[in-house]
């Protein structure tokens, strides 16, 4: 790996080569077009039909090799690679220019195709134009880029280095076209409503805050789509739907992102049954279409997403799982000792901790597509009633893999009942909580005009993306994930600790009122030594979802087949600053299952106490140390 300085005069010798081709009349970027260029793979797939003709193409050089009078690049096209062959016989003094060029420009070659003597199809240089000078180094070709912080916050080197990172982003494009497709060919119209509102209504979140200038107010980014769609089925459209952005400032893991994208779609005079026929049908048909199959893998599991989906109640669901029947519990305080003897966060209604239960045992367990009904009608604030029994609404929640990935209703149409469901809301928010929704008065409005029964559906596109490609991040299906900014410093939380290493220059520490256990007598030598303890590096490091205290790491043990080890200290550190450290972890324990993952060893930290409060630092290496080396 070369150093700084050679890295600057690399830089410098690019930088040069561009003004020499200034002088010399010949600078790349006067070329304004290059018409009439095919593919790679169109070559490639159809050989017999290009062999010996001449053909236009352009991309980037993405490798350089050869001798004498003779050289090779492979150029990298929207569609693949190709080998492109310069010979000094056949371009004549063009080929001084040619052997100027660096990785990672840009050229365009007229050419002739034919394959190798090694069999490889390749394009003879009849006349090359530079048409862009890269004046930055591609990272390294055989280890790629691979730092999945740099990745995100440059996808454009992602995709030149990691071109299988474009079948993602081509599936995504395709799975929402087969979604609008779909719906157009239910007689569904696809309409725009404002991202601006003055009003975040819709969904239970913290919005994004703004300021309009010229009308001097306070304005949201809209966290739903649901009430502007409402107010066009009030107004005579009996089938509407939206794909497009929301944003709610919220907390960021594998599959929350500040800003994603939704389906929300309304139907007059239909309900949730009809919601759920649509989801479960229209996933298995976009499946087929985009995937060719109804079966994915995901995390080991094949999942079928082939209609019927199975049906629970969240009532017989949280049973199933936690052993609470809360068909049994009507009272309030039993609720909370049932609540506390499952460690389970006690909330001010029934409905809540019923929610709660199915958050902390349910959730999780709901691999194969799961349609959870009858949710509680505190949860619920824009879901109508059911008719025999009016805790609980008509109501269903999608999930496959553990994850949500839908949400409807056969919605609230009662302009009284919403109204009394607004102000419980706003109660909730005086009293402190900033995601409970807020108050609509021309949307009670609306309804008091009327609206006829409907049935109402959102689908997480993100999250459905990330099910049919085989992602487990939710930045992996979004080509430009929100990031925080390079360079800028986190606030932290009181409860965080500062990142430490062997790499940093020595701090003052006031260690009076450390607290240190016992030291352990009489431990069995040969048994310690069984452990075997690595330096590891984290890859990748991610909050595992619905849990309060497991961060998720991705870790190279020196091994070449990447680690997976959960660990309990969300409460201590964020997790993206802990990419690239090196950190020692115990390697050969038997793998044990937390929240759904198989955690493959043991992250070591050293914990004392602190005015009898726990502190915990993990312990973290000198990066100079590489992965899997062995700690003796």
């Amino acid at each position: 790996m070369a150093d700084n300085k050679d890295l600057n005069e690399m830089l410098k010798i690019k930088r040069d080569k561009l003004e020499d081709l200034k002088k010399e009349g010949r600078d790349p970027h006067k070329i304004v077009n290059f018409k009439g260029r095919i593919s790679s793979n169109e070559i490639k797939d159809n050989f017999d039909d290009y062999d010996g003709k001449e053909v236009r193409i352009a991309g980037r050089i993405m490798a350089k090799r050869g001798h004498g009078n003779m050289s090779f690049m492979d150029i990298q096209d929207e569609s693949g690679q190709i080998q492109i062959v310069n010979r000094k016989n056949v371009i004549g003094e063009e080929f001084k220019q040619v052997k100027k060029y660096d990785i990672g420009d840009i050229v365009g070659i007229d050419g002739k195709v034919f394959k190798t003597n090694q069999g490889e199809i390749s394009i003879e240089t009849e006349k090359p134009v530079l048409m862009t000078k890269s004046l930055q180094i591609l990272p390294e070709k055989w280890h790629g880029l691979k730092d999945p912080d740099l990745r995100y916050r440059q996808r454009y080197l992602d995709l030149i280095v990691n071109p299988e990172v474009k079948d993602v982003f081509v599936q995504r494009s395709q799975i929402i076209s087969e979604i609008r497709r779909f719906l157009d060919g239910r007689g569904f119209l696809e309409v725009e409503t404002p991202i601006l509102n003055t009003i975040a209504g819709g969904a239970t979140a913290r919005p994004f805050t703004t300021h309009h200038n010229s009308l001097n107010i306070g304005m949201y980014l809209r966290i739903a789509s649901e009430l502007y769609l409402k107010r066009l089925i009030v107004g005579g459209f009996d089938k509407v739907y939206e794909i497009g952005r929301m944003f709610r400032n919220e907390g960021m893991d594998a599959t929350h992102n500040p800003e994603f994208t939704t389906m929300e779609l309304y139907q007059a005079y239909g309900d949730f049954e009809d919601m759920m026929e649509i989801t479960e049908t229209m996933v298995e048909t976009v499946a087929q279409k985009v995937k060719g199959t109804t079966v994915v893998e995901f995390d080991g599991n094949e999942i079928e997403l082939k209609a019927p989906w199975k049906r629970m109640t969240m009532i017989d669901a949280v049973k199933e799982y936690s052993g609470v029947d809360f068909n049994e519990i009507s009272d309030y305080d039993e609720a909370v000792a049932k609540a506390k003897e499952n460690n389970v966060e006690v909330k001010g209604t029934i409905g809540e901790i019923i929610a709660e239960f199915f958050d902390e045992f349910v959730e999780d367990k709901l691999i194969q597509p799961t349609f959870i009904t009858d949710y509680p009608v505190e949860i619920s604030p824009l879901a109508k009633r059911k008719n025999d029994d009016d805790s609980l609404t008509y109501r269903f929640e999608a999930f496959i893999n553990g994850a949500e990935i839908a949400n409807a209703f056969s919605e609230l149409n009662d302009a009284a009942d919403q109204k009394g469901r607004f102000l419980d809301q706003v109660a909730k928010r005086e009293a402190g909580d900033d995601e409970a929704q807020m108050m609509d008065y021309d949307f009670v409005n609306a309804l008091e005009v009327g609206m006829p029964p409907t049935g109402g559906l959102g689908i997480g596109i993100d999250r459905l993306i990330m099910i049919l490609t085989g992602q487990h991040s939710i930045r992996d299906v979004l080509l430009f994930p929100t990031m925080k900014p390079i360079g800028q410093e986190k606030e932290e939380a009181s409860n965080k600790q500062k990142l430490d290493s062997i790499d940093e220059e020595p701090i003052e520490i006031d260690f009076s009122k450390v607290q240190i256990e016992d030291i352990y007598e009489d431990v069995d030598f040969e048994t310690f030594t069984k452990s075997d303890f690595r330096a590891v590096k984290v890859i990748n490091c991610e909050e595992v979802p619905k849990s309060k205290k497991l961060l998720r790491f991705t870790l190279d043990d020196g091994t070449g087949t990447e680690r997976t080890i959960l660990s309990g200290i969300k409460n201590y550190y964020d997790a993206e600053d802990l990419v690239g450290k090196t950190l020692l972890a115990i390697v050969n324990l038997p793998a044990r299952k937390m929240m759904g993952v198989e955690s493959q060893g043991m992250l070591l930290s050293a914990v004392h106490k602190e005015e009898d409060e726990e502190r915990l630092n993990l312990i973290i290496l000198s990066n100079r140390i590489p992965a899997g080396a062995k700690l003796y």
